[in-house]
């Protein structure tokens, strides 16, 4: 019993000298869990899309500049808010492919971008993800009907 009193007194465990108590938290171990609390806070915090890792389907950034006028035009009706020319312009776009950033159900919102020729909406998309549509976070264009993305810049 002379052994465990003494193992209490110094924070040790009875027969194994000098070892530390499991039952007490390092120093380390209290920084440790401090940081990742306030690292988790500030994941909270900050937009999907600008935490999420590159996606399969997401490529090089575009400049708005490059892409083809009808997207020039789309892009100017997105933050004007409209009117948009296709009734299915600004439903909801659910990335259910997974090629753009996650971010929750109702955060992206797409838009038609007239294809010359087509006798339908054709291929080309531009994809919004923000919570308010006419200053959205971020915008992506598809020229493929989903399966490639290019985040938009300015």
């Amino acid at each position: 019993m002379k052994n465990v009193d003494a193992a209490i007194v110094q924070g040790t465990r009875a027969g194994a000298a000098a070892m530390p108590s499991s039952r007490r938290p390092s120093k380390a171990r209290a920084w440790s869990a401090l940081m990742l609390a306030a690292t988790t806070s500030l994941v909270a915090l900050t937009s999907p899309v600008a935490l999420a890792k590159n996606p399969a389907g997401l490529g090089a950034d575009v400049s708005l500049s490059s892409l083809p006028v009808q997207a020039r035009q789309t892009d100017q009706l997105i933050h004007s808010g409209g009117p948009f020319p296709f009734s299915r312009d600004g439903v909801v776009f659910g990335n259910y492919e997974k090629r753009l950033p996650r971010a929750p159900r109702g955060f992206y919102h797409e838009y038609t971008v007239p294809t010359p020729g087509a006798h339908d909406r054709g291929a080309r998309r531009i994809i919004c993800g923000g919570n308010m549509p006419t200053e959205p976070d971020a915008c992506f264009y598809t020229e493929d009907h989903y399966n490639s993305f290019h985040r938009i810049v300015k």
